[in-house]
């Protein structure tokens, strides 16, 4: 599990790795955790703005998946189904830092952007890293300024590249509410900015490596599947 690309599969094979996990399969429990990994972290991220907060969030909600798999009733796909429980786990520990906080409100004030440090390559030219890793910084402190409800619809859209439909399914809102808070979202970053977004915004809050093999040990873990 390097910087590759998050593993696609088809629905049908989807749904076999879930019939699997319900027999508690370990390789099919690995499998839906590599795949849906980086997602759930930038969902989680994209709300708490704290790297071990999203974290703990992911982990959180394979677990609760994971026990949980006799109410998943296939109304919708298992990654949205997974990708909302991520969500209104972070969404619950929000609350519980700022219980005045509510998720279609606009976070008075500033916010305090935090910078992600990112795994790089060794083998990496040394100017090209260096350049990466400032354009990185500048990307991550542009998203993470963003109000919450413009910030996760900026997060799910163009971070992770789903179509509006997704989105919208995802966060629980309207097609127009995705495109008018995209809009808005994208006005509020800096033209300069922007500009740089797109040739890196794809390794924009990666979840991988030793990192994504420790989560899933840990899951395994906690479902006493593995040691």
């Amino acid at each position: 599990m390097g910087q590759a690309q998050t593993p696609k599969v088809t629905e049908a094979a989807v749904d076999d790795l879930v019939a699997r996990a319900r027999d508690r399969d370990e390789a099919a429990i690995r499998a839906i955790i590599k795949a849906n990994n980086r997602r759930l972290y930038r969902l989680a991220r994209g709300i708490l703005r704290n790297d071990g907060e999203a974290e703990d969030v992911v982990q959180e909600t394979y677990v609760r998946a994971f026990t949980h798999l006799d109410s998943f009733r296939g109304d919708s796909s298992f990654a949205t189904w997974l990708a909302r429980i991520a969500i209104n786990e972070a969404l619950g520990r929000l609350r519980s830092q700022r219980p005045t906080a509510e998720w279609t409100s606009l976070p008075p004030g500033a916010i305090e952007a935090q910078i992600i440090q990112f795994p790089l390559s060794a083998t990496l030219d040394p100017e090209k890293t260096m350049a990466q890793r400032e354009i990185q910084n500048v990307v991550e402190h542009a998203i993470d300024e963003l109000p919450e409800p413009f910030r996760l619809v900026f997060i799910t859209r163009v971070v992770e590249g789903m179509n509006i439909e997704e989105t919208a399914e995802i966060l629980g809102l309207k097609p127009e509410t995705v495109k008018t808070r995209l809009h808005r979202a994208r006005a509020m970053l800096r033209e300069t900015v922007e500009r740089k977004i797109g040739p890196v915004v794809m390794e924009a809050f990666p979840f991988a490596g030793r990192r994504c093999e420790r989560l899933t040990d840990a899951v395994l873990q906690r479902l006493g599947i593995s040691a």
